[in-house]
């Protein structure tokens, strides 16, 4: 098979895709984009490993039905050939392009690229090493969903002159281990905060089409299905054991839930000028993302977090000050930024602590655990 000839998007399996994009990584390369995909810090998308043979032995006999549901419209592949240019893609000027907007959105497709293919290496390794008919089949089809948004970012990175080594990144950067449970919080949070940022973006977007400046835009709706799906996939792999979401695991839930929620904002106003190209205030982004991902947590998860609390914004804008003087201080170097990086962390941790500290919102989880795309 010519794989230079064939496209991620129309891969109908994840080993069909990455050896797509290995072909093209012999034609492209760019280490600053791989260089800056490796990067591990607190606000960077991590790779993470897991107990494998934990999760092969989940049993979906109790979400059966609406298991067979899901699984059958993820086979249905309604996004095959969707991720790739078409006559909808504009022609971008990258070089007339104002310089910090230029830095800001190439970060952001490189942090996207490195989120999506992080959950590909994941789910494609639970694919590979478990036995459970169920398990492997839905892993394999996320994993083939998530190569797929991987390999267009990088088709959009590529204008540029820039492209993510994805098989250099599986190969070099560090694997985070985590609990199964602590896969399941936080992928599955990633997925509906993933669903509930590119939902928002495209209706507002829809609306004021005069600050869509780049293409990749367009795209998404049927992108942010799929992180939807995602999410669903793991609410109801949740649902197979009540103690994921119940006694002290609901501490564990409130702690990812203030991670994710805190690392967004935090993440978001380090690009100032790509939210105002965007024409969006990050401050009113990031509150309509956490109601949204709130309100559809609330098919599995017992809390929500209290984002209307009088302690919530003001901790939050502690913690991006903090995070930007952590950021300067490493620049500074030296005995005195040492000191400044130790006070800006100490800060950091004191602000999230009283965000963990603001009371949850308790609410009885319905019966029923699906949902579909409302937004």
């Amino acid at each position: 098979m010519n794989m230079q000839a064939k496209h991620t998007a129309d891969a109908t399996t994840v080993e069909e895709g990455l050896a797509i994009a290995e072909a093209q990584d012999k034609q492209y390369n760019d280490e600053m984009a791989t260089e800056t995909a490796m990067q591990n810090t607190l606000l960077t998308p991590r790779f993470y490993t897991t107990d494998f043979d934990e999760m092969d032995a989940i049993d979906v006999s109790s979400v059966r039905e609406d298991w067979d549901k899901l699984i059958a419209q993820m086979v249905s592949d309604p996004n095959k050939g969707h991720f790739k240019k078409n006559e909808d893609w504009d022609h971008i000027d990258w070089e007339g392009m104002d310089p910090d907007l230029k830095k800001e959105f190439i970060d952001f497709l490189i942090s996207s690229c490195t989120a999506e293919f992080s959950g590909c290496v994941l789910y494609k390794e639970m694919k590979r090493r478990g036995n459970n008919k169920d398990i492997t089949q839905l892993f394999q089809l996320m994993a083939r969903d998530e190569a797929r948004h991987a390999g267009f970012i990088n088709d959009a990175l590529r204008e540029a002159g820039l492209r993510v080594n994805l098989g250099f990144l599986t190969q070099k950067k560090k694997y985070t281990y985590f609990r199964p449970k602590f896969i399941y919080y936080a992928t599955y949070l990633s997925e509906k905060i993933g669903y509930a940022r590119y939902i928002t973006i495209f209706r507002h977007l829809e609306a004021n089409p005069e600050h869509r400046f780049h293409p990749i835009f367009k795209w998404f709706k049927e992108w942010c299905n799929d992180e939807f799906s995602h999410g669903e996939a793991f609410a109801l792999l949740m649902k197979t054991d009540p103690k994921l979401t119940s006694g002290m695991n609901v501490y564990w839930i409130k702690f990812f839930l203030t991670a994710v929620y805190a690392t967004m904002y935090v993440r978001d106003h380090q690009r100032p000028a790509f939210h105002e190209a965007l024409g969006v205030d990050p401050d009113w982004y990031a509150h309509e993302v956490f109601t949204k991902t709130s309100e559809l947590s609330k098919q599995i998860f017992p809390i929500t977090l209290d984002i209307d609390h009088p302690r919530w914004q003001p901790t939050l804008e502690k913690l991006h000050r903090a995070n930007v003087q952590i950021a300067k201080a490493k620049e500074q170097g030296g005995i005195a930024g040492k000191l400044k990086q130790l006070s800006g962390s100490i800060s950091a941790g004191t602000a999230f602590l009283t965000l963990f500290t603001i009371p949850v919102k308790k609410h009885q989880v319905p019966a029923n655990t699906r949902l579909e795309p409302c937004y």
